[in-house]
């Protein structure tokens, strides 16, 4: 009874003002399946009643006050969910996305623990991890590998077992687990006719006149040196390997981020004018800048000082100075942005993926490293949500990281311009009428010319050519 009795209490928790908690008489009994409990109220007293009999013979007791009788009801049922089995619907989507492809990790029967990642829905932008909700194993999958799923939609039923699976032992442990004798065994080589296959015996005090004959029959275990036909099937050729001369080919199902890639990067050549300039910056001094204070900017701030957020922070100098390079086409009217919200292209294994800072222009050069070292960690562990993604004003692709020399890059839609960086090589260049060597960097901008001039563009690109080329410039706003 105490424990149906603390349910009492919890329920005139629930249903009772606070004022009243004080004056309290409770009573509650077992409620099963459509069992029903009343609440009666009078002047300073509540009593919970859990039959209508039981109602009425607290009614009698209340005689001659005003009572107010309140029915409040809860149904309860022997069990809130099936224990042995649950099934797990698609995770929540983002707004903007309603459907993806499932791709299965786990097959029927396999048992996954609480919170392994049983499944992948791929969609235009991300991919979102499905999980085991308990430690069960998989009894059946509604859906296919590969087939459409939406949200709400049944995935997967698991059978909850409540233990988490037995890692198997791996060939190395089995190997540590086998008994000596087995690895000596293994390891003895193959006995000749010349060598006994008995066990070891005791030494006899005279040599013996014939050598002992060995216990298994001759036609099983003689091996003869002048017959190498015997080893020949071994170091024959395999018959399964193919020629080198053999051509072939596969088809694998394009990914929806694949898909979504390569719609946007078609409609934006369908849809923009666009035009590429180019430029050289000398990294002379970004190098030096670098090399002095790489030590002291990572003592402080945990981080490595690299060219990226030099061109950020100069991209986001640009972009004030020229606002025309921060806006956009939307039908027949221009938008102009105030702030300057700048993605940053990262090669992903399964495609391009552009996540954005945020408020550039009101960042240093620590906070520029923070968040892309937060964000390209994100995008390497396949982390990246929806909000990480949406928005950008501006996108800068670094292809110098793969040897790039000089490219022009496609723009993003919705925005109107691109910046790409090159490899940074050794070149020769005229510096105050002397050939010196110096470490350059090509850099491209494309541009929508239905909205940028050509004289807009250079300067932008200029701007940050003399940003890059001496930082000073980004600290006297010049």
């Amino acid at each position: 009874m105490s424990c149906y009795r603390s349910l009492g209490q919890l329920l005139g928790r629930l249903y009772l003002p606070r004022s009243l908690r004080a004056s309290l008489n409770r009573q509650s009994s077992r409620c099963i399946c459509d069992g029903r409990a009343c609440i009666t109220q009078t002047r300073g007293t509540t009593i919970v009643l859990s039959s209508s009999s039981r109602k009425q013979r607290y009614n009698s007791l209340l005689t001659g006050s005003q009572a107010s009788n309140i029915f409040r009801g809860f149904h309860s049922s022997s069990c809130l969910y099936d224990e042995e089995s649950i099934v797990v619907k698609t995770p929540p989507f983002a707004e903007s996305v309603t459907e993806g492809d499932i791709r299965w990790d786990k097959a029927v029967g396999d048992a996954v623990a609480e919170d392994e990642v049983v499944g992948e829905i791929e969609t235009d932008k991300t991919s979102i991890p499905v999980t085991s909700p308990a430690s069960g194993i998989i009894e059946e999958l509604f859906v296919d590998d590969g087939d459409k799923v939406e949200k709400e939609q049944q995935l997967f039923k698991l059978r909850v077992t409540g233990e988490a699976p037995s890692k198997e032992p791996k060939a190395d442990d089995a190997a540590a687990d086998e008994p000596a004798e087995t690895k000596k065994e293994k390891a003895a080589p193959a006995p000749t006719p010349s060598t006994p296959s008995s066990t070891p015996k005791e030494i006899p005090t005279s040599p013996p006149p014939v050598p002992p004959v060995p216990k298994a029959p001759l036609h099983e275990r003689q091996v003869s040196s002048s017959t190498p036909e015997a080893r020949a099937p071994a170091s024959a050729p395999s018959t399964d390997v193919p020629a080198r001369d053999t051509r072939s080919e596969h088809r694998v199902k394009m990914n929806r981020m694949r898909q979504r890639i390569a719609q946007r990067l078609k409609d934006s050549q369908n849809t923009y004018a666009m035009l590429t300039t180019f430029n050289n910056v000398d990294m002379s001094n970004a190098m030096e800048m670098r090399k002095a204070y790489k030590d002291a900017f990572l003592k402080k701030y945990g981080l490595k000082l690299g060219f990226m957020s030099v061109f950020v922070k100069a991209a986001a100098y640009a972009l004030q100075s020229e606002p025309v390079v921060n806006a956009v086409i939307e039908d027949n009217e221009i938008v102009y942005r105030d702030y300057v919200d700048i993605s940053v292209a990262v090669s992903t294994p399964k495609g391009l993926v552009v996540p954005v800072i945020r408020n550039v222009e009101t960042m240093n050069f620590a906070d520029i490293e923070k968040t892309i070292s937060y964000l390209g960690e994100k995008a390497r562990n396949n982390d990246l949500a929806i909000e990480d993604m949406d928005g950008g004003t501006f996108t800068i692709s670094n292809g110098g990281v793969f040897g790039s020399m000089m490219g022009t890059p496609i723009i993003n839609p919705p925005q109107s311009a691109i910046l790409g960086m090159h490899a940074i090589n050794d070149r020769p260049v005229a510096i105050n009428g002397k050939v010196e060597i110096r470490p350059m960097m090509y850099v491209a901008l494309t541009y929508d010319h239905r909205l940028i001039d050509g004289r807009e563009a250079v300067t932008f690109l200029r701007k940050i050519k003399a940003a890059v080329e001496d930082p000073r410039v980004l600290m006297l706003d010049l």
